[in-house]
């Protein structure tokens, strides 16, 4: 016997079910793995490569190369480090520097490096991961067209810390890799960074590192032979203050090394990013690092 379906019911039906679709394709989402959720996206212009495959996801260098970049050449290079507190941030904070010292002559790069927020992750991992993107830089020089003697690294308060880190601290070193290969670079510049993490020195250190927290102080690490160094601070910070740069830059130089200290009367912490209220200092800070970077031979000098 053949049974007629009303078409009402039919229409019904299919509604239903379109319905409930979405709610299983949402559902079958979920289940992915979470590191493209952790994923920054590529900056603008730039060459975007991994340097780092960790637990948490594949991390990228943003490489800005000049005009008349060749494969052949050896061109000084730079890695900058983002700030956030190693809980926040984003490698575009950088994205500006790296496009001005690419218009100088040089690589730059702005680095993703692993933070709280993203990755569930602290400190140390962030060290680790400065070392192995100047590690990496170094190894793939000859492919960047870079010199690996003429390597600096820069950031600016967590990621000056980061960047600080990689000129002084002794281990985090990953064991995977090549250890042949230096993941210290030829030169700091660092912004407002944080360069004691002990109680003498940042307040959060002790607070978020424990009795670990000596271990990737910077300031505890100087030596005879610590990298050249150029910091930008303003005398009002309030996260990191000025009287911390001042003790890093007197053990620098009682240990012979070349550090300067570069202040800026009244400003507070971040006082050197590129927004509109804050054009000047960005541009006299730019100024400045152009001038440490052409005495080091990393920019050619105005003809």
């Amino acid at each position: 016997m053949n049974f007629l379906i009303p078409k009402a019911f039919i229409l019904i039906l299919l509604a239903t079910v379109s319905s409930l679709s979405p709610l299983t394709s949402l559902s079958a989402a979920d289940k992915k793995p979470s590191a493209k959720k952790n994923a920054w996206k590529p900056l603008p212009g730039a060459e975007y490569k991994v340097y780092k495959k960790t637990d948490q996801g594949d991390l990228h260098l943003n490489i800005y190369k000049p005009a008349d970049w060749k494969a052949s050449d050896t061109r000084p290079a730079i890695v900058f480090f983002f700030g956030g507190g190693w809980k926040n941030g984003n490698p575009g904070q950088f994205e500006p520097h790296c496009k001005h010292l690419a218009s100088k002559g040089m690589v730059a790069c702005t680095a993703e490096y692993r933070i709280k927020s993203k990755h569930d992750t602290t400190p140390f991992e962030c060290v680790a991961d400065g070392k192995s993107a100047v590690r990496w830089i170094r190894e793939h020089a000859s492919e960047l067209g870079v010199d690996p003697q003429r390597i600096a690294a820069g950031g600016g308060s967590a990621g000056g810390h980061v960047a600080a880190c990689t000129g002084t601290v002794i281990g985090f070193e990953e064991p995977a890799e090549n250890k042949k290969i230096s993941s210290v670079p030829n030169a700091m510049v660092l912004f407002n960074p944080v360069v004691d993490t002990t109680e003498t020195g940042w307040k959060g250190g002790p607070s978020q590192l424990g009795k670990r927290c000596r271990e990737i102080s910077p300031i505890h690490f100087i030596n005879k032979g610590t990298p050249p160094t150029i910091i930008f601070h303003g005398t009002a910070d309030k996260t990191v203050l000025f009287e911390n740069v001042e003790r890093f830059t007197e053990k620098m130089k009682q240990n012979d090394n070349r550090c300067e200290l570069v202040a800026y009367e009244g400003e507070g912490h971040g006082f050197f990013n590129l927004r509109k209220n804050s054009e000047d200092n960005y541009h006299s800070t730019i100024k400045k690092l152009d001038q440490f970077l052409t005495s080091l031979g990393y920019i050619e000098p105005k003809q």
